[in-house]
């Protein structure tokens, strides 16, 4: 998976610092996480065309994460946008998206597939699986599960003593089948192991709860959201934000391997105290900055 940011401010951007906005690409896949207003310059800055966008998860309808899907649908119809877009989100989200339509002359051309989920496997095929559970926020509100599936591969050591070569029968193999070569069965457990999948969790805007910690269990990569630093808890609370802290905290007790922080107040010039005050915590925690990529 090659993880790219394109916007990690909070309500209010900045010159440094986009409204929400995290393209994540597998294979076939480009999954864009919410879609702040500018999201179309800032795809076209990191050299990311529109026609890459297969699914767009909108979090919440709060305007920060979704006030830039009427322009980037605008420019996916100018310059003919094939297939089908997937947009998922909240309840609320075909009520939002129907409004959205009738507030501008111009015409999406976009086929479109809106579907409404908050918790349960949002998408799934034989490489990937994407589920989502409701958060906090006072308004629905979805954390993002993004999971390749564990695969299996050819020890080729073994495979050369078997007299295995490249063709089909390597890929049935793969594939977790039994086959026979030269009147004698191979079983697929003999010659292949089993790779994990990646897996990350994407925690936008929400207090510490439970389905924090579930959507991040055992993921390599969690992206969350750490409004405030812990000083500012009260206020955190009162605006349904986790602090640096929290966010630590959650990768500390779901496992995780690595955490990303963002969604970062415009309060913080320097983003240093954040990020120490979740070191305090989860020692191997970066934070996110806008166009920074990551590849697992």
């Amino acid at each position: 998976m090659k993880i790219t940011f394109l916007g990690t401010g909070c309500m209010v951007p900045t010159k440094e610092r986009n409204h929400p906005g995290i393209f994540v690409k597998q294979k076939t896949q480009g999954i864009l996480l919410d879609c702040g207003e500018n999201i179309q310059r800032q795809l076209k800055i990191a050299g990311i065309k529109n026609n890459k966008i297969t699914k767009i998860f909108i979090s919440h309808w709060h305007g920060d994460h979704s006030l830039g899907l009427p322009g980037l649908l605008n420019s996916m119809s100018r310059f003919e946008y094939n297939g089908t877009l997937e947009i998922y989100g909240p309840k609320g989200t075909k009520k939002f998206y129907e409004h959205m339509n009738k507030s501008f002359e111009s015409t999406v051309d976009v086929e479109v597939k809106i579907t409404e989920i908050e918790e349960g496997i949002a998408y799934e095929d034989d490489e990937l699986k994407i589920i989502v559970l409701p958060l906090e926020h006072g308004v629905p509100t979805i954390g993002i599960r993004i999971e390749e599936k564990d695969r299996l591969r050819i020890n080729n050591v073994k495979a050369k003593k078997l007299g295995l070569e490249e063709g089909p029968l390597m890929g049935q193999l793969q594939q977790g089948k039994d086959i026979v070569l030269k009147g004698k069965k191979i079983k697929h457990k003999d010659v292949t192991y089993i790779v994990e999948g990646i897996k990350i969790a994407y925690i936008s805007d929400t207090v510490f709860c439970k389905n924090t910690l579930a959507i991040a269990k055992n993921v390599d990569l969690l992206i969350a959201e750490s409004t405030f630093e812990s000083s500012l808890e009260e206020k955190a609370e009162e605006y349904k934000h986790m602090t640096a802290q929290q966010a630590a905290t959650v990768a500390n007790k779901a496992n995780v391997k690595q955490l990303v922080l963002t969604h970062f107040s415009q309060r913080y010039k320097d983003i240093t105290v954040v990020l120490d005050d979740a070191k305090q915590v989860f020692d191997n925690t970066i934070a996110a900055k806008d166009f920074m990529k990551i590849k697992l």
